[in-house]
């Protein structure tokens, strides 16, 4: 019912094509296509190789770790958001060192792509570590004693088998980045065309321009829904090949 109620206001109001030409749509679209796409590419790039370790390896504090990586599927945006702060503000632990060089992270786009990846990140680490979990080991053990490399052994063994879990854990951190409020608009701010992401537009304009934020969140949801059914078509057509 919430879903059809945001769509029956939207296709009845009579200035729909105008809201979607608003400023605050375009620059909530465009900041939010930015910035998930760099955190989805930031999450492959450090969360596969640690996924793969988590997955091989055996070493003290192994459950710590794999708690602390978990940790901000859980944690209140609120303490998220505050946690980036102190970190990376600008009297952060992080961030005033930085900021004495000129850096400034807090309420700036990197801010934004920083507080996404905290929260989003582990939802793939975690997908990724049960992809390399499922894969038979004596694959990865046959292939090097070919005289396969390790390298290679990764990449033409386990991430093709991998891949369907690998695949969803992607689509799901992306997801994730992309419905962020509660870190974002504490780390970052809602300034419009920097910082200000789909959902912080959402609650911005539902204020004072009701039609755009009905928009932004048709938007939104017709995104999330696509998104799971390409996810799931996908999926089953990958296990199907390697069926």
């Amino acid at each position: 019912m919430p879903i059809l109620a945001i769509f029956a206001r939207v296709f009845r109001g009579e200035a729909l094509l105008e809201s979607l030409s608003r400023p605050i749509v375009i620059e909530a679209l465009r900041l939010s296509a930015i910035t998930t796409t760099t955190t989805l590419l930031l999450a492959i790039a450090i969360g596969t190789p640690l996924a793969y370790l988590l997955s091989r390896r055996r070493f003290p504090g192994k459950a710590i770790v794999d708690s602390f990586v978990e940790l901000p599927m859980v944690l209140p945006p609120a303490v998220a958001g505050i946690g980036l702060l102190m970190a990376f503000g600008r009297r952060g632990i992080i961030g005033e060192p930085l900021a004495a060089l000129g850096i400034t992270i807090g309420f700036t786009t990197a801010a934004v792509v920083l507080a996404e990846f905290f929260v989003a990140a582990p939802f793939y680490v975690r997908s990724a570590r049960s992809a390399f979990d499922a894969v038979d080991q004596e694959l990865e053990i046959v292939s090097r004693t070919l005289g396969v490399s390790d390298w290679a052994t990764f990449w033409r063994v386990t991430v093709p088998v991998a891949f369907p879990t690998l695949l969803g854990g992607a689509v799901m951190c992306w997801a994730r980045a992309l419905g962020e409020f509660g870190a974002t608009i504490m780390f970052a701010g809602s300034f419009p065309g920097r910082t200000q992401t789909m959902p912080l537009a959402i609650y911005a304009a539902l204020e004072s321009d009701l039609d755009a934020a009905l928009v932004l969140s048709a938007i939104l949801t017709v995104v999330s829904f696509g998104v799971l059914v390409l996810l799931r078509l996908s999926v089953a057509r990958l296990e199907a090949r390697h069926a």
